[in-house]
């Protein structure tokens, strides 16, 4: 087990969660702590799929920066009856499932 990146910390778990945990990691012959960081990864990894733009919506890949403070300079460009959040628009548009 590699201890070099592992920062120690109290997390508060529902005591079925924990339950969990302990049967898995005797069925695999792991630790618990093994067993949470692989878990959080793979709940990590899958959040960062479902916020990825897809390739093909971003028309210049190469310079893309969702830079807020940057797209809060294009708000105001349409004008509109109603106050309109173009930053909160792009990023509702962005969250969408494809």
């Amino acid at each position: 087990m590699e201890t070099k990146n592992r920062l120690r910390t109290t997390l508060n778990l529902d005591k079925d969660i924990i339950k969990s945990i302990k049967i898995i990691a005797a069925n695999k012959n792991s630790t618990q702590t093994e067993i949470i960081n692989e878990y959080l990864k793979k709940g990590l990894e899958s959040e960062d799929e479902k916020n990825k733009i897809p390739q093909y919506l971003i028309a210049n890949k190469n310079t893309f920066n969702p830079d807020p403070e940057r797209r809060m300079k294009f708000a105001g460009i349409i004008k509109t009856k109603k106050p309109f959040n173009t930053s909160k628009a792009l990023d509702e548009v962005r969250k969408m499932e494809y």
